[in-house]
């Protein structure tokens, strides 16, 4: 089974940043995981149980601290460059001094 690709086109306050492609981990079942030891890893966060308020993120570094308490679902394949572009807009406290979003994603294969 090959694992599919998916695309992310980033937003900067409305502006396109460029794109980030991804592999999915179809070849595993989705459950909290120790994350890779390379940087893009793309991990999905939940307040809890049975709440719609899910968050995607990416590390740019190992993040052993979060092991087993967030979803794996893929790795960075391409665009690392706009991951470490946005990284410029967080603060230590999550809050981004720029609106950062998902303009457009979709599946390649």
């Amino acid at each position: 089974m090959v694992n599919p690709t998916v695309f992310f086109n980033i937003a900067i306050a409305g502006k396109p940043l460029g794109c980030v492609f991804f592999e999915l981990f179809a070849n595993t079942v989705t459950k909290t995981a120790e994350n890779d030891t390379d940087p893009g890893i793309l991990f999905m966060a939940n307040a809890g149980p049975s709440l719609n308020s899910s968050q995607f993120f990416f590390c740019t570094t190992k993040t052993e601290w979060l092991d087993g308490k967030h979803v794996v679902l893929g790795k960075v394949k391409e665009g690392m460059n706009i991951v470490e572009a946005m990284e410029c807009f967080g603060s230590r406290n999550g809050e981004t001094s720029q609106k950062i979003t998902i303009a457009d994603c979709g599946q390649l294969d």
